[in-house]
């Protein structure tokens, strides 16, 4: 089955959009994001798509970043779509800026993008390979449940099409139809740890171990993602009928089921935290299970957790 149909399909299985919809695409010029918009344009007619491509110049690799931002601008015009840059200095209070940082700028410009366009979706260009990168990312952080299941097709705005398809395919895609790409060099490197996982870990592993590691780690991700949706659901209805988190109720849960209500209680107060580690469900754990009657508390990602008598409670730091 080619890329086309594939995408297709993940449309439809994960309604991804529907007909008539406005989709910004963010194009880097990279493989990845030059496939994704030649497949989104091709299927322009039959889904009735308005097309807005969103390019985010971070102004961290001189002349290439210029040269990057040339190309997706030629590509633009080529397909008469509307484009949107950000040229921005991401070295700003920092030399080194790290990966949270440039998601947080990319994806605040395509928010912003996507209100001023009055646009439906933004579509990204994660692939098969970028969702191994993460599970294995998020095994080594000590995630929890909910992180294994990592990227998701569609996550509120977000859409990612290309999610199931191995990055070989891609380039085969792109070589086929003859379509040119940019090279970004920094990832080809080992400065970020993404970058290790990459060229270091999984080369290594694919040769000692299991050549299809990337694939294996893709359907892990698939399937943890669908039991802890399970989990989830279940949680959020145990929260609903307990607004009061009483240590002698979170007893009696199973441990998968104890630790979700304690991650969804905890973003009720912080919800812009990304990830809980499970060390920090450990550590409330450690709290509810205590037999000591004196009171008991932790700090954690600007709260405090602690036990009074029967009850857990949680809140801000500063409150």
């Amino acid at each position: 089955m080619n890329i086309t149909k594939k995408i297709q399909e993940n449309i439809f299985h994960y309604e991804l959009f529907s007909q008539g919809a406005k989709i910004v695409v963010a194009v880097s010029g990279g493989p990845d994001s030059v496939c994704l918009l030649d497949v989104l344009y091709s299927l322009k007619e039959k889904y009735n798509l308005s097309l807005v491509v969103a390019h985010v110049n971070y102004g961290l690799r001189g002349k290439d970043s210029k040269l990057d931002e040339k190309f997706v601008k030629d590509l633009a015009k080529k397909n008469s779509l509307p484009i949107e840059v950000l040229q921005c200095d991401a070295r700003k209070n920092s030399t080194s800026p790290s990966e949270e940082k440039l998601r947080d700028i990319r994806y605040s410009f395509f928010e912003k993008i996507r209100i001023k366009r009055k646009t439906d979706y933004i579509a990204v260009g994660h692939n098969l390979n970028d969702q191994a990168e993460t599970v294995m990312l998020r095994i080594l952080r000590g995630a929890g449940l909910r992180g294994l299941g990592a990227i998701k097709f569609k996550n509120e705005k977000i859409i990612r099409p290309l999610l199931n398809i191995p990055r070989k395919e891609i380039l085969k895609y792109l070589k086929g139809n003859k379509l040119a790409y940019r090279i970004d060099k920094t990832n080809l490197g080992t400065d970020f740890t993404r970058n290790k996982i990459r060229n270091r870990l999984f080369p290594y592993l694919e040769k000692n171990y299991n050549p299809n590691i990337q694939e294996v780690l893709y359907k892990l991700s698939q399937s943890v993602s669908e039991d802890y949706a399970f989990i989830n659901n279940f949680s959020q209805e145990w929260l609903k009928n307990n607004q009061t988190l009483q240590i002698s109720r979170l007893e009696k849960l199973h441990p998968a089921i104890a630790r979700e209500v304690l991650r969804l209680a905890i973003e009720k107060y912080n919800p812009g935290l990304r990830e809980i580690e499970s060390a920090h469900i450990d550590e409330i754990i450690k709290i509810i299970k205590s037999t000591k009657n004196k009171r008991q508390k932790i700090a954690l990602k600007g709260l405090k957790i602690g036990r009074i008598g029967d009850k857990l409670i949680i809140e801000k730091l500063n409150s």
